[in-house]
């Protein structure tokens, strides 16, 4: 396979446009010439050129004034169609990949049917100790696991009484919420912080963190966790070093189905 890193196979045209597009920013909406060509550490004749290209193509377009440049939505469309024509696992697989590593074993991607949390999407890694058999499709009750409690945090208090209502609630450890104020005090924590600890919750030896994906409106569209054994570290340095990613991953994901309509209504009619 060809190295795509040698300088012979690139066209150094085509970088420099993509490298004049990515100065944009919120700081730098409108920029002349000079300014684009010193952002971009290029010579004046090529920015001049390639500036001109991308304005014929419609990527810029003239700003307030005749010597300024801005970026128009063409270039959002790029992004658009890729998303656009991805289905929900092929969309959230990435997110979920990048958060299994050295802290987490497995992340998954749920979503709330009923009573349950079902499993969209599972990335584990190649050695996986958590003493759980959990796979695509499988189904978990909502009142006991930290991605359940991610989804009902953000539910109407009716509409969560009426889910725990729908099922009878068992320890399946010792530290397993039962009770609707047991759950009511985690779904608390989860609205103050952002995320859903279960330390051995629903499972010996097993920590999770979990975190909602919400859409425009804020409303919970499902939720991604991650799950380690409890020998791994402590409960401390685990939600230290896992929850900051989880979260910015679950916004993401939440990004990018709202600008996905397809993969969106996929979660939302998944199981009508």
């Amino acid at each position: 396979m060809a190295d795509i890193y040698n300088p012979k196979n690139i066209v150094q045209s085509l970088a420099k446009g993509f490298r004049i597009l990515e100065v944009f920013d919120a700081n730098n909406l409108e920029m002349t010439l000079t300014e684009i060509a010193d952002r971009a550490a290029l010579d004046a004749g090529t920015v001049f050129r390639i500036v001109n290209t991308l304005l014929m193509l419609g990527y810029l377009e003239r700003g307030d004034g005749k010597k300024r440049y801005r970026l128009t939505l063409k270039v959002l469309d790029l992004g658009f169609h890729a998303i656009g024509r991805r289905d929900l696992r092929d969309l959230v697989r990435p997110y979920l990949r990048s958060l299994v590593g050295e802290v987490s074993e497995a992340a998954s991607l749920c979503v709330l049917d009923g009573s349950d949390v079902v499993y969209m999407e599972r990335v584990h890694a190649g050695l996986v100790r958590l003493g759980v058999d959990i796979q695509i499709g499988s189904r978990i009750p909502a009142y006991y696991t930290a991605i359940g409690h991610s989804i009902l945090a953000h539910l109407p208090p009716s509409e969560v009484k009426r889910i725990l209502n729908m099922r009878e609630r068992v320890k399946l450890t010792p530290l397993t919420t039962t009770t609707p104020e047991e759950i009511e005090q985690r779904l608390e924590f989860v609205r103050k912080y952002g995320y859903a600890l279960s330390d051995q919750d629903s499972a010996p030896m097993l920590r999770i963190i979990a975190a909602p994906v919400m859409d425009a409106d804020n409303h919970p569209l499902a939720a991604i966790s991650v799950a380690a054994p409890s020998i791994h570290m402590r409960v401390e340095q685990f939600v230290e070093k896992a929850a900051e990613p989880i979260l910015r991953a679950a916004e993401e994901i939440g990004r990018a189905l709202s600008i996905s309509g397809s993969a969106a209504m996929s979660i939302e009619s998944a199981f009508r």
